[in-house]
């Protein structure tokens, strides 16, 4: 039953970086959207590398890619890459804290970014505006409250990883 709780509450989060990254939002704010997904997966990464590695994140690339209706593949090789790194330094990032965790989010989606821009590069349809890294700085800065809400989600619950 406890195993059941954490994949739930893994799941429940993960769908909702999901949600949240599909709505619509004004014209002027978005460029600011965080990666909402990547930033879930960063922090399972970190409290639960065994749970969530490298092949969740290659699942929740395809999925991003389908319902963005993106070249197939595009955000999961990113989510991978940047994933794989998190789960390299998971000992590591996990006692930093909040504030230089906030750091290292900010590299890892500049990172997930830059792959995606050079993907997008290829295919001739890069974003030609400054604002596309933005999405970074949001990132970083709803970093801490992010993580704060899923671990205490998870004392809620009561689910230990």
């Amino acid at each position: 039953m406890r195993d059941l709780n954490r994949w739930s509450l893994i799941g429940f989060t993960l769908f909702m970086a999901v949600v949240l990254t599909l709505l619509p939002m004004p014209n002027w704010a978005i460029w600011a959207r965080p990666a909402w997904v990547l930033l879930v997966l960063i922090y399972w990464s970190i409290m639960a590398p065994h749970r969530v590695n490298i092949g969740v994140a290659w699942v929740m690339g395809i999925i991003l890619d389908v319902l963005c209706g993106t070249l197939l593949g595009e955000h999961a090789f990113a989510l991978v890459i940047v994933t794989f790194f998190v789960v390299r330094m998971h000992n590591q990032l996990r006692v930093y804290p909040a504030l230089h965790q906030s750091m290292w989010v900010l590299v890892f989606v500049v990172i997930y970014q830059f792959i995606l821009f050079c993907i997008q590069g290829f295919l001739g349809d890069a974003p030609k505006t400054l604002l596309y890294w933005s999405s970074s700085f949001t990132s970083m800065i709803i970093w801490p409250w992010i993580s704060m809400m899923i671990r205490d989600q998870q004392r809620r619950h009561r689910t230990s990883m």
